[in-house]
C-alpha cells in the first residue's frame, strides 16, 4: 500500500464521523460526448456500468495478473500468491508462500506481481516486496513487527519464481536486493513488463511518511549509512543526504547509488541493466538501471497502449498527489521528478526550509532542472466539479489505460487513463486528447470502489479491474 494502515483507519473513522471537507474544483468541465457520461453523483457509476466482485475471501490482496491461458494470479500483502483457474473459480490454490521473507508490516509487504508476455511458455512469475532484513541480511529479522519506528532496517527485493503447471519449481531467484528501508512506508512499488519485454521496477524513498527526514531519524541515526555520516553519525543540514534525499542519490556520484525513489529497467532473467538504457555508460551498475528518479513513492506503473510511455502513480506527501509520465524510458533523457525538493509543481516548503544542499542546488538550477508531474491534485481539491469524492486527503492508488480499440466499454472511454485514490475510494477517467495523450481538462468522475483500492489493471476483454485490500477482493467494472 501507499500509506500506513493506521492512517487508512484514521481516514475511515474521519469519514464515519463526518469530518468537514474543503473542496475547490480544478480543471475545466467535460464537454460534448464526455459530459453526457458524467454521473450526477460521483459515487454512482455511469449508466450501464456495474461493479462486479470477481474474487473474494482474500487476505489483504495487493496485485492481480492475468495469464493468457485464463488463469489469474493474486498477490497478498503477507507474501502468498494464489492462482484462480478462471474468472469463475472460487477455490484458489496457493502457488507460492514467501511469508518468511516478506516483511508484512504497515505499508510494507508483497506489492508487485507480473507475468511475462510469453507466459506460461516463459515459466516465471515476477514479484517485488519488502524483505524482512537489511540489504545483505537474512530474513526474518523482525517477523512482521517493529519495536520502535525507524529502528527496523529493511530492504527491497525483486525476485522471480519458476512455475510448472501450478507448482513452484525450486526456490525463489533473487534478482536484486537494494532499496534501503528505514521506515514503515514508501517501500517497493510495481513490477511491470514493457512492450519490448524489458522489466520495469519502482521503489520508494524508504523514508518517513510523516516527518521531514534527511537521515537524522532513528536510533541509531542514519540507519542506511547515507553520506556524509556513518550509521549512528550526526546528520545535519546542509550536507545531509539521507532519508527522503535518497531519491536524489544519483546526483551524488562520489558514493555508490541506491535505487530508492527510482524506476529502473532491467533484463528479466538477471536483473542486470540493459545496454540500451540511457545511462548504461555509467560505471555504477545501479545508475545503469535507472530510467527515472526523484520520486517519493512510485506505487503503480502502466504503459499507454501502442507506445513505450510509462505513467506513474506517485503518492504525495502533505499536499499533492502526482501522475508522472516518462515519454521514452529507453531513449531518455533520464528525468528528475524533484522529490523531496519539489512536491507537485512547487517547491516542497518544509524541505525547502531546511536548506539542504541537494535541494538548494536544484533550486538554483531553475525549474527546468526537474520534470513536473503530468497531472497533480491537492488533498483539499475535488478532481471534477461533479464528483463527491473530495475528502481533504489523498493517496493515489493505481492507474491503467483502457484499450484504444475493441473492449466492451462505450467509445468515450477508449484510450482513457483510469486512476484511483484509495483514501477517497474513487475512480476517474482522464479522456484522450491530442495524439491520444490523456487530457487533464477532460476528466470524468467514474465512481466509488468497494473497499480501499490499491491497484487498477486492464484485464481480459478490456475491462478495468481493481484490487480492494480492505475488502479482500478483486472487482471489475462491467458495461452491460
Amino acid at each position: 500500500m501507499s500509506r500506513a494502515f493506521r492512517r487508512i483507519l484514521t481516514a475511515i473513522v474521519a469519514v464515519a464521523l463526518g469530518v468537514p471537507v474543503m473542496a475547490a474544483p480544478t480543471g475545466a468541465a467535460p464537454t460534448g460526448a464526455a459530459a453526457g457520461r458524467v454521473p450526477a453523483d460521483g459515487s454512482a457509476l455511469p449508466p450501464g456500468f456495474v461493479d462486479q466482485t470477481v474474487f473474494t475471501g482474500l487476505v489483504a490482496p495487493t496485485a492481480v495478473a492475468f495469464s493468457p491461458d485464463g488463469r489469474v494470479f493474486v498477490a497478498e500483502k503477507r507474501g502468498t500468491i494464489k492462482i484462480f483457474h478462471g474468472l469463475t473459480d472460487t477455490t484458489p490454490i496457493v502457488f507460492a508462500d514467501l511469508s518468511r521473507n516478506v516483511y508484512d508490516y504497515e505499508d510494507l509487504g508483497l506489492i508487485g506481481l507480473a507475468l511475462p508476455a510469453g507466459f506460461p511458455r516463459d515459466p516465471y512469475v515476477y514479484v517485488s516486496y519488502t524483505y524482512d532484513a537489511p540489504i545483505g541480511g537474512v530474513a526474518p529479522v523482525y517477523n512482521d513487527t517493529c519495536p520502535a519506528l525507524y529502528n527496523c532496517l529493511a530492504s527491497g527485493r525483486l525476485s522471480r519464481l519458476r512455475i510448472s503447471g501450478n507448482t513452484l519449481v525450486g526456490s525463489e531467484q533473487v534478482l536484486l536486493n537494494d532499496w534501503c528501508q528505514q521506515s514503515d512506508t514508501h517501500s517497493m512499488g510495481d513490477v511491470l513488463f514493457g512492450p519490448d519485454g524489458s522489466l520495469y521496477v519502482a521503489g520508494g524513498d524508504g523514508a518517513s511518511g510523516d516527518a521531514v527526514d534527511y537521515g537524522q531519524l532513528g536510533h541509531p541515526t542514519n540507519p542506511c549509512g547515507d553520506p556524509p555520516a556513518p550509521v549512528g553519525g550526526m546528520m545535519m543540514p546542509p550536507t545531509a543526504q539521507g532519508g527522503a534525499l535518497r531519491s536524489q542519490d544519483i546526483r551524488t556520484p562520489a558514493d555508490p547509488t541506491g535505487l530508492s525513489g527510482t524506476v529502473i529497467r532491467v533484463n528479466p532473467p538477471s536483473g542486470a541493466p540493459l545496454p540500451s538504457n540511457p545511462l548504461y555508460g555509467s560505471r555504477d551498475r545501479n545508475v545503469q538501471r535507472i530510467v527515472a528518479y526523484g520520486l517519493r513513492n512510485p506505487f503503480r506503473l502502466t504503459f499507454r497502449p501502442g507506445t513505450g510511455e510509462i505513467w506513474i502513480a506517485d503518492v504525495g506527501f502533505r499536499t499533492w498527489e502526482e501522475i508522472d509520465r516518462i515519454v521514452d524510458p529507453v531513449a531518455g533523457p533520464v528525468h528528475n521528478y524533484g522529490w523531496p525538493c519539489y512536491e507537485g509543481m512547487l517547491r516542497q516548503p518544509v524541505y525547502d526550509a531546511v536548506n539542504l544542499s541537494l535541494c538548494e542546488s536544484l533550486y538554483a538550477a531553475g525549474p527546468a532542472a526537474v520534470t513536473p508531474p503530468f497531472y497533480t491534485y491537492a488533498h483539499n481539491q475535488m478532481i471534477t466539479p461533479v464528483d463527491t469524492c473530495a475528502a481533504n486527503r489523498g493517496a493515489i492508488g493505481g492507474l491503467t489505460f483502457s484499450p484504444t480499440t475493441g473492449g466492451g466499454y462505450p467509445a468515450t472511454y477508449r484510450g482513457a487513463l483510469f486512476f484511483t485514490d484509495y483514501l477517497r475510494t474513487c475512480v476517474w477517467a482522464m479522456l484522450p486528447g491530442v495524439g491520444g495523450v490523456p487530457d487533464p481538462t477532460q476528466i470524468l468522475a467514474f465512481g466509488r470502489t468497494s473497499g480501499l483500492p490499491v491497484q487498477l489493471v486492464t484485464g481480459p476483454g478490456g475491462d478495468i479491474y481493481y484490487v480492494s485490500i480492505t475488502g479482500g477482493a478483486v472487482h471489475r467494472f462491467v458495461y452491460r
